[in-house]
């Protein structure tokens, strides 16, 4: 065992060919998210994953639903920023005796306009 350790402090190609074999694997993995066969190979992967969680429950296998917003977190500000003002506005013509402004939003109700005030 020692033998092996000093061969790998006195012979570093193992440090070189691991770089070059990281970069390499980076380098491929980058050309195949943009081709048909990467994005084939991608889908069968959650596939997989998605059996594995059904099947064997392994839970930590799962990705939560709002890992966008960490992932994207200005996005996420410019919609919340968004939903704050659009519900501001529909409070404000509800007040004024606009029912008109329920219809398209299912999340909004009048309890929940009324709540908000």
């Amino acid at each position: 065992m020692w033998d092996i350790i000093q061969n790998m402090t006195s012979d570093r190609t193992w440090i070189y060919t691991s770089i070059a074999g990281s970069i390499a694997g980076a380098m491929v993995l980058a050309y195949l998210s943009t081709t048909r066969l990467g994005l084939w190979g991608y889908a069968k992967f959650d596939l997989a994953i998605d059996y594995l969680v059904e099947r064997w429950g392994l839970t930590w296998l799962e990705q939560p639903e709002d890992a966008w917003r960490k992932k994207y977190p200005k996005i996420t500000a410019k919609i919340d920023s968004i939903e704050a003002r659009l519900d501001k506005c529909e409070k404000e013509r509800y007040q004024a005796g606009d029912t008109r402004v329920l219809k398209g939003r299912k999340s909004t109700s009048v309890k929940d306009i009324n709540s908000k005030k």
